[in-house]
C-alpha cells in the first residue's frame, strides 16, 4: 500500500474526526457486513452470528435490502455481479447472474431512450433469486430458510420509512401512482408514507417465504413465476414463462491487473469495470500522493484518464472482435497516457454510445496491439471469505410497476440498452447487456486486503476508480476513502464537483478548461460506496458506509 497522508496534509477540507473519517469505521474480528440500510447490514451479521458464513450473510443482506430499500433493488431486478473470494482456496470466482431482453423485445417500438426508462416492456429476465441461491447452494453453510427469515420478519412488520427513503418515494410518487399494484405496496392511504411511518409489507414477505420454501424454481418454473409474469403481461410487458426458464447464472473468471503490487479484480465485460482498470493502469506511473489529495493537478489528471477509459469502454465492452485484457496491456495504455495534456481538459462524449463525436476524444484502437439506481454491499468473515456485490433494479423501482400481489416491482435494465441502432449496446432480445455494476476484491501476495464498490449508474466507474485511490494511493481508511469527496466527469468538458472541494482545486480545474458544476457537500448522485478492508498483518476486519445514503457498516 501506498504511503499514509495525515489528515492535515491531504488537499480536501474538512476531514473528520476519526483519522479523516466522519464515522468510525466498523471495526471486527468474526466479520463484518456493510450495505445501504442498517437493517440489512444487522440481517447479514445475524446469519453470521447463526453459523453462517460471507455468502450466507450477503444472501441475508440482499433478501433485506428487497424489502428496505425496493428503490434499488430486489426479487424483480434485472440481476448483477457478483464477486466471491473462498476462505478455503483463495480463489476469487464471478458469478453473472445478469437477465436478457425478453424473446418479444424490439428496440423499434421507442424513438426516444427516455420512453424506455418507465415502460413496462422494459423489464427484462429477473436475475437476483438464482443469482443468490447459485451462491448459496456453491458456497453457503445455512438453509433458505434461515438466510431468507431476516428479511421476512423485517417485511411482516414494516418497512421503517428514514429520510433517503422518503425522498426516493417522493421522486417516484408520480411514476408508482400509475398503477394500483404500486400504489397498494407503497403508498399509505393513498399518499407517499411519512419519515419515520412503518409500512408492512406483506407480498414480499409472501413472495419471499415461497422462495425459501420453493427455491429457484418456483420462481422461475412455478407458481410465483407464473404470478408475476401474468401481472405483467397484462400491464403490457413482454415478459414470458418461457424467458423466465431460459435464465441461467454464470461462473465467470474475474478480470484483475496488478496495480503497485495489488492484484485489482472486477466482472469481467459485459461488465464496464473494465473501464477503472484500464484508469488505474494509465494513472499507476504517476506519483499520485505527491500531487495532493484532489488538488487540481490531480483531479485533472484523474478526469482527463477517466476520460480516455470511458470512451475505450463505449466502443469495445460489447465488441467481441476484441480481446478485451488489451486495453489492459502496457503498449496500449501508454499510447492512452501520451494524448493526456496536463495543462487542458480534452471533449468527452460522455458516459453513454454517441453516434456524433465530432471533436470528442476518440477510443484507441486495442486491435494493434491484441496478441490472441443499484444497489452495492460487502460481507466480509475470519476465515478468509468475502463477498463484493452490485446489483439493481435499474431505474428507481425499476419501471415502478409491481407485479400484482407479490410486493415485487420490476427492473427496467432494457433502459439501459440503447434505442440507437448504431450502438454496439442497442436493443435486441436475448442480447448480453453492457452494465456499469462493477464490484471489486482487492488482494495482496494472495490474501484479500479491500472489497469496495458503489451503485451510481455508469458514475460507478468513476466513483470506484476514486475510492480505491484514495485507499491504495492515499492511505485512507476504509470509511474515510468512501467519505473524501468526489468529482465525476460528463460530456464535453462538464465535471460535477462535490463542494468539500478545495475552492482553490476548482478554479484550477476551471482554468484548464473545465466546466464545474458544485454540488452539495456530500451528494447521492455520486454514489453510495460500501467497504470492508482486511488488515494484512493483524487480521483486524475494517467496515465503511456511505453517509450520502442510508449506509451502515456493522462489526461482529
Amino acid at each position: 500500500m501506498a504511503m499514509t497522508v495525515a489528515p492535515t496534509e491531504l488537499g480536501s477540507t474538512a476531514r473528520g474526526p476519526h483519522d479523516g473519517a466522519f464515522r468510525p469505521p466498523a471495526l471486527g474480528v468474526r466479520g463484518v457486513v456493510s450495505s445501504a440500510h442498517n437493517l440489512a447490514s444487522q440481517a447479514g451479521v445475524r446469519a453470521l452470528m447463526v453459523g453462517g458464513n460471507a455468502v450466507d450473510a450477503a444472501v441475508a443482506v440482499a433478501a433485506t435490502l428487497a424489502v428496505v430499500e425496493p428503490f434499488m433493488s430486489g426479487l424483480g431486478g434485472g440481476g448483477g455481479y457478483m464477486l466471491i473470494r473462498d476462505g478455503k482456496t483463495g480463489q476469487v470466482h464471478g458469478l453473472d447472474y445478469l437477465g436478457r431482453a425478453p424473446r418479444a423485445a424490439r428496440g423499434d417500438v421507442w424513438t426516444d431512450q427516455e420512453d424506455v426508462y418507465s415502460d413496462v416492456r422494459s423489464t427484462i429476465q429477473p436475475g437476483p433469486v438464482a443469482g443468490w441461491l447459485a451462491a448459496l447452494e456453491r458456497f453457503g453453510r445455512l438453509d433458505r430458510a434461515t438466510v431468507f427469515s431476516f428479511a421476512i420478519e423485517v417485511a411482516e412488520r414494516g418497512w421503517p420509512i428514514s429520510a433517503f427513503a422518503h425522498g426516493m418515494l417522493v421522486a417516484a410518487e408520480a411514476r408508482l401512482a400509475r398503477f394500483a399494484s404500486s400504489r397498494a405496496a407503497y403508498f399509505v392511504n393513498g399518499r407517499v408514507p411519512r419519515v419515520g411511518e412503518i409500512v408492512p409489507q406483506p407480498g414480499m414477505a409472501r413472495s419471499l417465504r415461497t422462495i425459501a420454501e420453493g427455491g429457484a424454481d418456483v420462481f422461475y418454473r412455478g407458481e410465483l413465476g407464473e404470478e408475476i409474469v401474468r401481472a405483467v403481461q397484462e400491464a403490457g410487458g413482454w415478459l414470458t414463462m418461457e424467458d423466465l426458464a431460459d435464465f441461467q447464472v454464470r461462473w465467470v473468471e474475474p478480470l484483475a491487473i496488478q496495480y503497485r503490487g495489488n492484484t485489482v479484480m472486477t466482472m469481467p465485460p459485459g461488465c464496464s469495470g473494465i473501464q477503472y482498470l484500464e484508469s488505474m493502469k494509465i494513472l499507476e506511473p504517476f506519483d499520485l500522493a505527491a500531487l495532493g489529495h484532489n488538488s487540481a493537478e490531480y483531479l485533472h489528471l484523474l478526469l482527463e484518464t477517466i476520460k480516455l477509459a470511458s470512451a475505450d469502454r463505449t466502443a469495445y465492452t460489447m465488441d467481441q472482435s476484441v480481446d478485451h485484457r488489451s486495453l489492459l496491456e502496457d503498449e496500449f495504455v501508454a499510447g492512452r497516457r501520451a494524448l493526456i495534456d496536463r495543462q487542458r481538459a480534452a471533449p468527452s462524449e460522455g458516459e453513454r454510445f454517441r453516434a456524433q463525436k465530432d471533436d470528442l476524444i476518440p477510443p484507441g484502437d486495442p486491435r494493434r496491439y491484441q496478441r490472441d439506481n443499484t444497489t452495492h454491499f460487502e460481507a466480509v468473515d475470519a476465515e478468509g471469505n468475502l463477498v463484493s456485490v452490485t446489483h439493481s433494479n435499474g431505474g428507481t423501482f425499476g419501471n415502478a410497476f409491481v407485479a400484482g400481489a407479490t410486493g415485487i416491482p420490476m427492473n427496467n435494465f432494457i433502459y439501459w440498452q440503447d434505442v440507437n441502432p448504431e450502438s454496439p449496446n442497442h436493443i435486441m432480445p436475448g442480447r448480453p447487456l453492457e452494465m456499469p455494476m462493477a464490484p471489486c476484491i482487492v488482494t495482496r501476495d494472495g490474501a484479500p486486503i479491500l472489497g469496495i464498490g458503489t451503485p451510481g449508474s455508469y458514475g460507478i466507474l468513476q466513483t470506484t476508480l476514486q475510492m480505491l485511490l484514495n485507499r491504495l494511493d492515499f492511505g485512507f481508511n476504509v470509511q474515510a476513502a468512501i467519505e473524501a469527496p468526489r468529482v465525476r466527469a460528463f460530456e464535453r468538458t462538464l465535471v460535477d464537483a462535490e463542494a468539500r472541494i478545495p475552492a482553490a482545486a476548482l478554479e484550477g480545474l476551471r482554468a484548464r478548461g473545465h466546466e464545474v458544476n458544485v454540488l452539495a457537500a456530500w451528494t447521492a448522485g455520486v454514489g453510495g460506496g460500501h467497504g470492508v478492508a482486511i488488515d494484512p498483518e493483524s487480521g483486524l476486519l475494517t467496515g465503511g458506509a456511505d453517509p450520502r445514503r442510508d449506509g451502515a457498516a456493522i462489526g461482529w
